[in-house]
């Protein structure tokens, strides 16, 4: 299936469909240099199955994990494509979940002032969330996601196929995201949960309307948008200081922010896709990079809570009255 984001002369398909990794030469505009992005934690033949379809493929390998965004890896991103040739009528393919996507689209986005981008995510995490919406990024002394553009990309494929080289943490850690997205936007997502884990087309398909209904509505994170940090003001700062995937930090994020009732339905549903429900660290250290996230403004943080699956609120407050909160999944 393909859903459409709709934004206009930066709207873009979105592929959904088993096997649609091997079909990239007929998906994509591949006819020109490709600049083919992974990491060594993806299997080499996702990012070759890319490069056989381009006429004149780069492969660049970065090395798994946070660490990589970063902008001494940028930096050697834009100097590859510089010493390859790449011109404005070249582009960029991310190969590899949401680092490999943050990163590479953000290079895409500066060099020679935006050149095109295509994702093909390889995580069910970054499948069901960071591979549309047009956020890019690199961390900064140990601020996550601190600089970046919004650049939307010109097509994104998502083949489920290659979930089945994921580890299970991994897959748990997806699911967290979609999760979230039943959480703050549908009710009937969140129930498939409920009743066991759900087909994973489906489950992506419903995250995927969310976020894409959300960003056609609020692109650049002025107002609605900022519902999709559900479970990150939190789970960020656990994130900072802890060893977890990102959507295990999400998972623990989500339960301080869930009114009682809420929480009590979400809890088993992490138990069962194994995800953590609370973490050993300092909430201390978890609070002060909470201080630093970057949704900070005016000395308040724009905090996501969920009363009931499906529905969620905006609430402003000072970064204090989250302590406690933190404390009820952050034991020292």
């Amino acid at each position: 299936m393909t859903l459409q984001m709709e934004l206009g002369e930066r709207g873009y398909e979105i592929v959904l469909e088993r096997g649609c990794l091997q079909k990239a030469g007929a998906l994509l505009d591949l006819d020109r240099k490709v600049f083919v992005v992974t990491d060594d934690g993806v299997p080499e033949r996702y990012a070759k199955t890319v490069a056989a379809a381009c006429k004149d493929p780069v492969i660049e390998t970065v090395a798994q994990g946070e660490a990589s965004k970063s902008f001494p890896i940028l930096e050697s991103l834009l100097l590859k494509m510089l010493s390859a040739g790449f011109t404005r009528s070249d582009c960029v393919v991310a190969v590899g979940g949401g680092v490999v996507g943050d990163l590479s689209a953000l290079a895409a986005a500066l060099y020679m002032r935006g050149i095109d981008f295509y994702n093909v995510p390889t995580t069910l995490l970054s499948q069901a969330d960071s591979s549309i919406g047009g956020k890019t990024g690199i961390d900064l002394s140990g601020v996550k996601n601190i600089v970046g553009v919004f650049s939307q990309p010109k097509k994104v494929l998502i083949d489920p196929d290659v979930l089945s080289t994921l580890p299970p943490r991994q897959v748990a850690a997806g699911h967290a995201e979609i999760v979230k997205a039943g959480l703050i936007a549908d009710a009937a997502l969140f129930s498939l949960y409920e009743n066991g884990e759900p087909d994973v087309v489906e489950a992506l398909r419903r995250a995927l309307l969310v976020k894409k209904r959300v960003v056609e509505e609020d692109e650049r994170e002025s107002g609605l948008r900022r519902i999709l940090n559900f479970g990150h003001t939190i789970g960020h700062g656990i994130e900072s200081v802890t060893g977890l995937l990102h959507g295990e930090c999400v998972a623990l994020g989500m339960i301080p922010a869930c009114a009682p009732a809420a929480r009590k339905r979400l809890l088993p549903v992490l138990t069962r896709l194994g995800l953590p429900t609370s973490v050993s660290a300092d909430p201390e250290k978890v609070y002060a990079a909470l201080l630093h996230d970057k949704k900070a403004a005016g000395g308040k943080i724009t905090a996501i809570f969920v009363d009931e699956p499906g529905a969620c609120k905006q609430v402003a407050l000072f970064p204090e009255s989250l302590r406690e909160s933190i404390r009820t999944v952050v034991k020292a």
